[in-house]
């Protein structure tokens, strides 16, 4: 959305004082207007562009070309020379913790140039997935207790000693997330002892996570997982949303066969609760399907600008606003704008100011829903000042955007 668009809709709404200080100082209210913005743009009539508006569209689109080979090229290459030292270094200690312990067996493999179950935090932080054998003999268990977690149950308690993981089964018969990630803990500090790049590696301990700290630089957290192929959970039943035509169908079906994964990690929502599963429980993570999503038209691109836009403006202390915030907050306008012809580099620039937008006001009523568990909230845990704080960065951010021409020459 450009300026013209911007002013026309907040006149349209009589928040012409929203719009005055729009220009002029951070919003002191919450920013309760997206929800006509998302109105706004369904009921948009494809009208032809004029001259000036084309003239516009060109200019912003050559400015972000620009800013796309000189901003996030340059990140993503700092990034991939990073993760070349990063991933000799996991996969030495990962072969030594599967001599220890053959359940282990790394799944770390370079698939045509992109690494399998490597997640980019962020320049200095990576997430390595190292998925685990046979889940045969247990049922998934989604019931909501935990918002973002599901167990799993062994089917019959006559099938426990059939299971490889037979030690770290309760009396109740669930499958111990946190006493998988206890004994992997042990085996992956061990193995970084007898690792010939010890000298170079620190095992963090502040959690029962299993984190590593290489060069005292980077930090690498190593998670184990299930995949769930052919499975879809209860709680994202409600996805896609009726009247909303995208995805198409076809692809909805493509992403629900392919599954999503169970992660053994500390798992937000136990942050303040006390529960008869807490440790039993898997986190459900969804990277794959959204990735899956994200293939088509500019997507992936606009994702790209928006992680590089945050790494370098809204990188804050308390890490109020992360890069799967931008992730999900792109997922969430890909709805608002269903139609491929949305997705063309010539309108990008208005995608990334809607998501901005949209950042805003998540920020300022301090909720952000996971894109397919939406009773997941993914700022719990984060700080009021801190949410605040991001709020007002990320509106200079996008007023400097929306006013200045040439702003990607020094954002």
């Amino acid at each position: 959305m450009g300026y013209y668009a911007m002013k026309k809709l907040l006149l349209q709404h009589g928040r012409k004082n929203l719009f005055r200080s729009f220009f002029t100082s951070p919003p002191t209210v919450t920013f309760f207007l997206y929800p006509h913005i998302i109105n706004y743009h369904r009921q948009l009539p494809s009208t032809p562009l004029t001259g000036s508006m084309l003239a516009s569209q060109t200019k912003a689109l050559h400015q972000l070309n620009k800013y796309y080979m000189d901003r996030v090229q340059t990140r993503k290459m700092a990034i991939n020379a990073s993760l070349l030292e990063i991933v000799q270094i996991v996969q030495d200690i990962l072969k030594e913790v599967e001599v220890q312990e053959p359940r282990f067996i790394s799944t770390l493999t370079e698939v045509n140039g992109r690494f399998e179950g490597l997640e980019v935090i962020g320049p200095q932080e990576v997430e390595i997935v190292l998925f685990l054998n046979q889940m045969g003999v247990f049922n998934f268990v989604d019931d909501g207790t935990i918002p973002g977690c599901a167990v799993l149950k062994l089917s019959d308690g006559r099938k426990r000693s059939m299971s490889l993981w037979v030690e770290f089964i309760t009396a109740s018969g669930y499958l111990s997330a946190r006493k998988i990630r206890s004994r992997f803990q042990t085996l992956v500090g061990q193995a970084a002892e007898k690792s010939r790049f010890r000298d170079s590696v620190k095992m963090v301990c502040d959690s029962n996570e299993v984190k590593l700290r290489i060069r005292d630089r980077y930090s690498v957290q190593i998670t184990p997982a299930f995949k769930c192929i052919g499975i879809w959970p209860r709680s994202a039943a409600h996805w896609p949303v009726p009247q909303i035509p995208w995805p198409h169908p076809a692809f909805v079906q493509e992403v629900k066969t392919e599954g999503f994964n169970l992660y053994s990690r500390e798992c937000s929502s136990l942050i303040t609760k006390q529960t008869a599963m807490e440790g039993d429980a898997f986190v459900m993570n969804f990277n794959d399907a959204e990735d899956r999503l994200l293939q088509n038209g500019c997507r992936k691109k606009c994702l790209s600008i928006l992680k590089s836009l945050r790494d370098r403006h809204l990188d804050l202390a308390g890490a109020p606003v992360n890069n799967y915030h931008m992730k999900t907050l792109l997922l969430y306008e890909c709805e608002k704008h269903p139609r491929e012809i949305e997705w063309v580099d010539m309108v990008l620039f208005d995608r990334i100011n809607g998501i901005l937008l949209q950042l805003i006001s998540c920020l300022q009523c301090r909720k952000c829903p996971h894109y397919f568990l939406p009773n997941l909230d993914l700022f719990k845990g984060k700080t009021a000042a801190s949410l605040d704080l991001a709020a007002k960065q990320t509106w200079r951010l996008l007023r400097e955007l929306l006013t200045n021409a040439r702003s990607l020459d020094s954002l």
